[in-house]
């Protein structure tokens, strides 16, 4: 059915072929095989019924002339390579992605933007529509102006995580606030009295919220604030380390200490230890990710669970959306639930 070249080797199967054995137009087949709307169920299935037949593959190239739409999505990650392939959470966002990917038969791009602003340029200015029909940014830092470029751009984008300061941007996160709030309500259940943290950058919604949702537990109890006794990390477990020993440094009467991010609660388990002091004994540890290296740390660490594959999948659902509708301008939003699984440290 195929037919050969000249030479022998196999002429791969035409549009005009498909159109021709489903018995319809070739504008018709090229409708179905692009994802066209207009066209009734019968047409469709025999349509893809010769697609099958024939073994026909549509020409990615003169595809996206016609559809303007080159197949691919960017996600872009501004952290450090040792960040991305070290730290559980954003393997756990990347499977959701690119299962949506799979199901949509698109092609998934990985970008990495960190740095000084030189270095930076030279992955963004891949980042158009000539390239990839829409982004997924995660881990965003505020002053960042490389979303603003892309919509410059004509991209469309979803964040992972609520973008600071920005407005315009759709976004899908994990209810930070009320995570941290329940985690430190627990300590404070437990009968602890002095509790401290360790907050994440304060140029990310994620560090800023979760240090929110601590001064929020400690509001209800009638507690008050003290600088003290927060210490401000990374995310990385070197920085957990080192705001752990500054935290004991400033108070060491200190019994508890909820931990934003879970590298930087083994970080502070480790301080703690180094210490002389006992985890839950003298000091109880909560943190926030459930990754899997909380169940299999010395003790388990208690840790707020927030789902990073479905992350993954509402973000890219939610750009796919957007681009099934044309590039959606108005912002929306997706905020997941968290909850608190109880392990040893607390």
């Amino acid at each position: 059915m195929t037919g050969s070249r000249a030479d022998g080797t196999p002429q791969r199967p035409t549009l005009e072929q498909v159109a021709a054995l489903a018995g319809v137009g070739r504008g018709t087949a090229s409708r179905v095989i692009n994802g066209s709307p207009s066209v009734s169920p019968q047409t469709r299935d025999a349509v893809m019924k010769a697609v099958a037949e024939l073994g026909y593959v549509p020409n990615q190239a003169a595809r996206s002339l016609v559809t303007r739409r080159t197949g691919a999505i960017a996600l872009v990650i501004s952290e450090p390579e040792e960040r991305l392939f070290s730290e559980p959470f954003f393997a756990g966002v990347v499977r959701g992605i690119s299962k949506v990917m799979d199901e949509h038969d698109r092609q998934l791009v990985l970008v990495l933007v960190h740095g000084a602003a030189e270095r930076a340029d030279e992955p963004a200015a891949y980042l158009s529509p000539q390239h990839v029909d829409g982004a997924l940014l995660l881990s965003q830092h505020e002053g960042d102006d490389l979303p603003q470029r892309l919509r410059d751009r004509g991209l469309t984008l979803v964040h992972g995580g609520r973008p600071p300061g920005d407005e315009e941007a759709s976004w899908v996160d994990v209810d930070n606030v009320g995570g941290a709030r329940g985690a430190v309500a627990h300590l404070l259940e437990r009968g602890r009295t002095t509790v401290a943290t360790i907050a994440g950058p304060p140029d990310m919604q994620a560090g800023r919220d979760r240090l929110q949702g601590y001064r929020e537990a400690l509001g209800a109890v009638g507690m008050p604030f003290n600088p003290d006794l927060v210490s401000v990390g990374d995310f990385t477990e070197l920085g957990g380390w080192r705001a752990m020993q500054s935290l004991l440094e400033q108070r060491d009467d200190l019994d508890a200490v909820f931990v934003a991010s879970d590298p930087m609660a083994l970080g502070a388990l480790r301080a703690l230890r180094e210490s002389g002091r006992t985890v839950p004994g003298d000091v109880a540890v909560v943190g926030f990710d459930d990754s899997p290296m909380a169940a299999v740390s010395d003790p388990p660490l208690t840790t707020v669970n927030q789902p990073v594959e479905r992350l993954g999948r509402e973000m890219a659902e939610m750009l796919l959306g957007s681009l099934a509708e044309g590039g959606a301008t108005e912002p929306r939003s997706v905020v997941l639930p968290t909850s608190l699984v109880l392990r040893g440290s607390s």
